[in-house]
């Protein structure tokens, strides 16, 4: 199923291609040559002061719009900032948005986004990754797509950085905490990685298993070609169509390989919760706490490093079926913010991002490596698009090891890239093209939404540095 409605505007692409000609239609072709220096003409946009200013009063502005709650809502009675592209929350997108609402307290209700999940939180742990606006979960906690990446404490730690509030750490540390360890009860393989589900996880069309794979087991299909036929399904309402398409997808191909596959970013994240719960556990006081999270992370990073490290490649890849799948895509670099990269394997594993054959495009960051077959130059969702999520993700982690350097010049070819489409445009968008001064196609407009993240928060953190 595909998460979002999606539409074209074929006008922006037209202005996209005028603003900068290039073609995307075989980016293979270009040499490194010659990407290297489309990538210097991105970076080359001036972007003004009075821009800069303007991009960001124009993101606040469309994120003050989007709070909702209040009594015109069935459930969600008090006001919390919202993705609002859906009634329905989302657990992946919150926890972006906080990463740059911290920054306006006063005028966005972060707090109460984060709440309306711990709220809805099962006995177990379970939180569910979608909700209805009767506060229902979208999915059954039996389902694999049921979760999101486990990002709440990483949430709640970025309004930390700027608010230290204390009694907000002693309130949510027993939900998080116990949240935590229902994804170490139920996706935690006896290997110590983590598999999980493609759609879960938030890279609804990153491919997972080898290319070419296939199977005779269900009806061989990607998730989101059975979510093409959604409209075609039987059943009188969009509910019972959605209701058949939750039955029938563990019979895709994501679906068939959920259980054998072991995910880098899942894995990864966990030990970045591990490390998180523990920074609260010691802020509040609760150091009993502490070791179980030091040995949580010990093994985590053992075992991320015996399976899923490539030493001739020199990078980190996903398992299916006990073997490694050389597929390269943006979640690998959550091994970053989970502090699982050993000093010595450092270098070489950062080498594709700055690569322009690879995460180095005209737009940096694209949620899959150009060199993969599938990637897609003008987006295609995540078969190459760049979003504001994964990329303030890797800036982040690029900053927890130090690597200053390539976070300033990656933030800043991103901002030029994204200011040039905005002075274009007048908006901002939910991904862009890797290899067009453009939106990604598709792409939702008035996204603010995670994407005010480039205008707001890498423009406070990476560009200005206050």
């Amino acid at each position: 199923m595909k998460r979002r409605t999606f539409y074209s505007n074929m006008g922006l692409a037209a202005v996209a291609a005028t603003t900068l000609p290039m073609s995307c239609a075989d980016p293979k072709k270009e040499t490194t040559d010659e990407m290297k220096k489309t990538s210097q003409a991105a970076g080359g946009f001036k972007v003004t002061k009075e821009l800069a200013n303007r991009m960001y009063k124009k993101a606040l502005a469309i994120t003050k719009k989007k709070v909702r709650g209040g009594e015109s809502e069935p459930f969600f009675t008090k006001p919390f900032v919202d993705a609002a592209f859906s009634d329905n929350i989302f657990l992946w997108d919150s926890c972006f948005i906080v990463c740059f609402a911290k920054y306006h307290l006063n005028e966005l209700p972060v707090y109460q986004a984060l709440d309306n999940f711990y709220d809805r939180m099962e006995n177990d742990g379970f939180i569910c990754r979608e909700y209805r606006k009767n506060g229902e979960s979208l999915w059954s906690k039996e389902h694999p797509v049921s979760i999101n990446p486990p990002l709440l404490a990483f949430a709640e730690l970025e309004i930390f950085s700027v608010e230290k509030d204390l009694d907000r750490l002693r309130k949510v540390y027993p939900v998080l905490k116990k949240n935590f360890q229902f994804h170490v009860d139920r996706y935690q393989g006896a290997d110590k990685l983590f598999w999980g589900d493609t759609l879960g996880m938030g890279m609804d069309n990153i491919p997972r298993y080898p290319r070419g794979w296939t199977t005779d087991q269900g009806n061989g299909m990607t998730h989101h070609e059975l979510g093409d036929q959604l409209g075609k399904m039987s059943g009188s309402t969009a509910e019972e169509r959605l209701n058949k398409f939750i039955r029938e997808y563990v019979n895709t191909l994501q679906g068939i390989w959920n259980e054998e596959g072991r995910l880098v970013d899942f894995t990864s994240q966990m030990a970045m919760y591990a490390l998180q719960l523990r920074y609260i556990a010691e802020q509040i006081g609760e150091k009993d706490d502490l070791s179980a999270y030091d040995s949580f992370h010990s093994e985590v990073k053992e075992a991320l490093n015996t399976h899923c490290w490539d030493e001739d490649d020199g990078f980190y890849y996903d398992l299916g079926y006990g073997k490694q799948i050389r597929r390269r895509h943006i979640g690998m670099y959550w091994a970053l913010l989970g502090q699982l990269v050993p000093e010595e394997r450092l270098e070489r594993f950062l080498e594709p991002l700055a690569d322009p054959d690879e995460f180095y495009r005209k737009t940096p960051l694209p949620a899959l490596s150009a060199a993969d077959p599938d990637y897609k130059g003008w987006g295609d969702y995540w078969l190459g698009g760049v979003w504001a999520p994964t990329s303030y993700m890797v800036l982040k982690g690029l900053t927890t090891y130090g690597k200053h350097d390539l976070a300033a010049d990656l933030a800043e070819k991103t901002y030029a890239a994204v200011a040039e489409v905005f002075e274009a445009t007048d908006t901002f968008w939910e991904n862009y093209a890797p290899d067009l001064i453009s939106y990604g196609m598709p792409a939702k407009p008035d996204f603010c939404g995670w994407t005010a993240l480039v205008p707001i928060a890498i423009y406070r953190e990476y560009i200005t540095g206050k």
